[in-house]
C-alpha cells in the first residue's frame, strides 16, 4: 500500500510540474527575475539556460580556463585543495576495510585533502585520469574556495547571476570552483541551496530526482572513514591511500543507489535490492556544455559524471544561494520520514534519513 502510494505521488508530481520526459527543459537566453522565480524557484523545477548567458564572461568568450598556460600565470604561487581517491568517487559509498569483498559491509569514505601550488595541482589532476593511475585527484573544496583559494580568477567571471540574485533578494553563500578529469565522479546527494551551475570546459552529465522521490535512493546511515595517503607529501610519491574508519564511530546518512554499476553481477544485485530505482521513473537527465548553466533546485538530488576537454579537464564553478525553508521544505521533510514496505531483510533494518546533503563534490 506505501508503495503504491508513493508511486502515485511521483506520477503526479512528475505530470503536474516536472514533465514526464525525463527531459530538463532548456533556455534559449536567460530568465527575467520574475519568470525565474515563478516557474523555476517556486516551481522547484530545473533548467539548463543556453550560452547567452555567460557568452560576456572572459572565461567562456576567450576560452581563458581551456588554457592551462593562462591559468596557471593568474595562480601563480596560489596553494589550493586538492581531494584524492583511489577511483574517483570522493564522498561515496565503498567497502568497509574489513570487507574489502564487498557485500553488506559498506562505509562512507571521504577524499584525503592535501593542499599544493596550483600548477602541481593541475598537473596531478590530468595526469591521474588516466586508468591506470592508482590515484584520482579533483580540485573541489566547497566552502566558498573560489573567492578564497581562486579570486585572482575573479575578473573572468561574474561574481554573481544578476537575475538570479534580483529573483532570490541575496547574494550567494557560497561560490565554489571544481577541476577535476574523466574519472571524477559524484554519488547520489542533494543540497540546500539553490544552485546555479556553469560548466566553463569540458561536460557534466547530471542524473536527477526530486525530493518527491527521496525513497527511491534508499538513504541510510554508514559508518564514517576517510583516505589517507601512505607516503610523503610529494604528489610524485603519491603511492597508495589507506581507508581509515573515523574514532569515535560517526554515522553518515548517505543515499545506497549507484546509477552505474561497475560489472553484471553488481547491477543485478542492485536492482534486486534498490528496486524503487531501478523500476521507477526513468531519472532526469541533462549534460551541460562549456558555457552552459545549469538551475538545480533546492533539495533536488543530483549524481554527477564528467567528460573532459583536450587537456583532460573540466572546470565548472557554481553560486550556492541561501534556499527559503518555507512549506515545500516541511512538505518535503515530512515525507522523507514515511518509511516503506522493505525489500530486502538488510533494509528492514535500516531506517531512511532525510539528510542526505552534501559534503562533496560535484
Amino acid at each position: 500500500m506505501e508503495k503504491r502510494r508513493l508511486r502515485d505521488l511521483w506520477r503526479e508530481a512528475r505530470e503536474l510540474s516536472f514533465g514526464t520526459s525525463g527531459e530538463v527543459e532548456r533556455l534559449e537566453s536567460p530568465p527575467t527575475p520574475l519568470r525565474f522565480l515563478r516557474d523555476y524557484v517556486a516551481a522547484n523545477k530545473p533548467c539548463v539556460i543556453s550560452r547567452a548567458a555567460t557568452l560576456h564572461w572572459p572565461a567562456i568568450a576567450r576560452s581563458l580556463w581551456s588554457d592551462d598556460a593562462y591559468l596557471c600565470r593568474v595562480l601563480n604561487g596560489r596553494s589550493v585543495s586538492v581531494h584524492l581517491t583511489p577511483h574517483g568517487r570522493a564522498d561515496s559509498l565503498v567497502p568497509l576495510p574489513s570487507a574489502p569483498g564487498g557485500g553488506r559491509g559498506l562505509c562512507f569514505a571521504t577524499a584525503c585533502s592535501r593542499n599544493m601550488e596550483f600548477s602541481e595541482a593541475l598537473h596531478l589532476i590530468a595526469a591521474t585520469g588516466s586508468p591506470s593511475s592508482p590515484v584520482v585527484a579533483y580540485a573541489q573544496q566547497q566552502h566558498d574556495c573560489f573567492r578564497a583559494e581562486y579570486s585572482a580568477l575573479a575578473a573572468d567571471v561574474e561574481p554573481h547571476i544578476p537575475w538570479a540574485t534580483e529573483a532570490l533578494a541575496c547574494l550567494p553563500e557560497a561560490v565554489n570552483l571544481w577541476i577535476g578529469n574523466g574519472r571524477s565522479e559524484t554519488s547520489f546527494h542533494k543540497d540546500h541551496y539553490e544552485n546555479l551551475y556553469v560548466v566553463v570546459t569540458g561536460k557534466k552529465h547530471f542524473l536527477l530526482l526530486p525530493p518527491t522521490e527521496a525513497h527511491r535512493l534508499y538513504v541510510r546511515s554508514y559508518p564514517a572513514a576517510q583516505y589517507v595517503a601512505r607516503t610523503s607529501s610529494s604528489s610524485e610519491e603519491m603511492g597508495e591511500l589507506k581507508l581509515e574508519m573515523l574514532e569515535p564511530e560517526t554515522l553518515v546518512p548517505w543515499c545506497s543507489v549507484d546509477p552505474y554499476p561497475r560489472s553484471p553481477e553488481a547491477m543485478a544485485e542492485h536492482r534486486s535490492s534498490f528496486p524503487l530505482y531501478f523500476e521507477g521513473p526513468r531519472p532526469f537527465e541533462c549534460t551541460v556544455e562549456a558555457g552552459e548553466m545549469l538551475y538545480l533546485p533546492s533539495m533536488w538530488f543530483h549524481h554527477v559524471r564528467q567528460t573532459p576537454d583536450c587537456n583532460g579537464k573540466t572546470i565548472a564553478i557554481n553560486y550556492w544561494y541561501d534556499m527559503v525553508f518555507d512549506i515545500k521544505y516541511a512538505y518535503f521533510n515530512f515525507l522523507q520520514t514515511i518509511s516503506h514496505s522493505p525489500c530486502t531483510k538488510e533494509s528492514s533494518s535500516m531506517l531512511c534519513n532525510s539528510s542526505c546533503d552534501a559534503t562533496l563534490e560535484d
